[in-house]
């Protein structure tokens, strides 16, 4: 039972923290977009080969924060449900637990996903992130990696009678 108890813990907590993320973003606007417009605009990236990668459309700028922010909030609300499922099948039978992680594993997947493609590979690679100095967000989104990364591996681990 603790076990259990734990992985609904972890997935409470994961949907917390990212549920503030979006809503930090959502209420501080201008604070992260400020980020994602530098970044998509490679303006702090310097002389390169690759700035033909740039995105310098105000419009698509916002679009792609506000996908950020959606992807966030239906990350959270997965992870906030499935943590709800997993409450209520907390005392059934293995099998039955284990298919309640089906809801908690998709939050959680939307978040590593939106963190690991999203600022790594796109933000950090495609759009060389890492040459921007301080709007170089790749550190943060290691530490959403990691804590959301060791969260799916954590609850997905099978359960046993």
């Amino acid at each position: 039972m603790m076990a259990r108890l734990a992985k609904i813990a972890v997935v409470a907590a994961a949907s917390v923290l990212i549920l503030l993320v979006g809503v930090n973003n959502v209420f501080d606007y201008g604070t992260n977009f400020d980020v994602v417009q530098h970044i998509l605009s490679m303006d702090m990236v310097p002389p390169s080969a690759l700035k033909w990668r740039a995105v310098t459309s105000p419009v698509l700028h916002h679009l792609c924060y506000l996908f950020i922010i959606a992807s966030e909030f239906v990350s959270a609300g997965l992870t906030l449900f499935g943590a709800w499922l997993l409450w209520k099948a907390r005392a059934a039978p293995a099998a039955t637990f284990n298919g309640a992680k089906d809801v908690a594993i998709a939050g959680l997947t939307v978040g590593f996903l939106l963190y690991f493609f999203g600022f790594m590979a796109v933000g950090g690679e495609w759009f060389q992130m890492w040459r921007a100095g301080v709007y170089n967000m790749q550190e943060p989104a290691f530490r959403f990696i990691g804590s959301v990364g060791i969260a799916l591996l954590f609850v997905g681990m099978p359960d046993a009678d």
